[in-house]
């Protein structure tokens, strides 16, 4: 069906002033979020990538380099490369498995009772906004006898020596992951249950109508295309927090780790801009990253739009 547009519409001016004059009111609920969108996130970005171009150590003014930090980042850095690959290893593992975690725990809290479930939502939510667990990690990873893992291993003759699970190479990326995947529920899992509890309950009995035998069923093809939203605003932020690891890596492994072996990129920009005040080196790597985030989180949303 085709709308034929009056003359009076067609007589009405359409550029961008006219526009922004009509609807002066929307515009003005929106300038304080524009406003401080603008001044906190899309001016630092823009005078990030600027100042990757640069040699800049904040006491001086930046200089003019092209690209040359960039290819120092990928022909000369070699702990980078290290980091790169850290950090993909680590993203490849804990975004989607904590995605899936928070999805899967959201779902089946959600069919609980109201009590239980807000009872339940809290405790698996605590963990993520506690700082002081990681001392409580450190207790069960120590890598002296009295260690929780290693008392128990040792306790029932499984080693016959304390494990260094903090400081060997071999081990140290095992427990990051393992402490990042029980730290995961955080707001994604707070979104997914609220998603859950916003799906439409007629769906359901339309869906019971139409021949869904089971709740698998009604998971695939009802609640999931439901949650469109919320499952798109999980990805953006499971990618973002899995390549911007850093912060529960350090505390456990110390800063930097040994041989690296849990360096993450954003663990390798804090060395060049909080240590080495390299700022135009460390601006490079943060650009990286960023298009990287935003590669990975337009082929995810990609197939979420799909779902369903």
């Amino acid at each position: 069906m085709t709308t034929v547009a009056t003359d009076a519409e067609l007589r009405e001016p359409h550029g961008l002033g006219w526009k922004i004059k009509k609807h002066r009111v929307s515009y003005l609920f929106v300038a304080p979020y524009a406003t401080f969108f603008f001044l906190f996130t899309v001016l630092p970005v823009a005078v990030a990538i600027v100042l990757s171009f640069t040699d800049y150590n904040m006491l001086e003014s930046p200089k003019w380099i092209g690209w040359d930090n960039y290819l120092r980042l990928f022909l000369v850095d070699d702990v980078y490369l290290i980091a790169v690959k850290n950090t993909f290893i680590f993203a490849a593992i804990t975004g989607p498995l904590s995605y899936f975690l928070c999805l899967i725990i959201a779902w089946l809290v959600n069919e609980l009772p109201p009590k239980l479930r807000a009872a339940l939502t809290l405790l698996f939510y605590a963990p993520s906004i506690s700082g002081s667990l990681f001392l409580m990690w450190t207790i069960i990873f120590s890598g002296d006898a009295y260690g929780i893992i290693n008392g128990i291993l040792l306790y029932w003759g499984i080693i016959d020596q304390p494990i260094q699970w903090l400081t060997d190479p071999k081990y140290m990326m095992t427990v990051v992951i393992i402490v990042t995947l029980w730290m995961s529920l955080g707001t994604s899992f707070l979104v997914f249950i609220a998603g859950l509890q916003n799906v439409d309950k007629s769906l359901y009995e339309a869906a019971a109508v139409d021949g869904i035998k089971n709740r698998w069923q009604e998971l695939f093809f009802i609640t999931l295309p439901a949650m469109k939203p919320q499952l798109m605003f999980g990805a953006v932020m499971s990618i973002t927090s899995s390549f911007a690891a850093a912060g529960q890596i350090i505390p456990l492994v110390g800063f930097p780790s040994t041989d690296y072996a849990a360096h993450t990129v954003v663990a390798h920009l804090l060395d060049y801009g909080n240590i080495r005040f390299e700022m135009g080196y460390a601006c490079a790597i943060a650009v990286i990253l960023f298009v990287t985030m935003v590669v990975v989180q337009q082929i995810v949303q990609r197939i979420l739009r799909n779902l369903g």
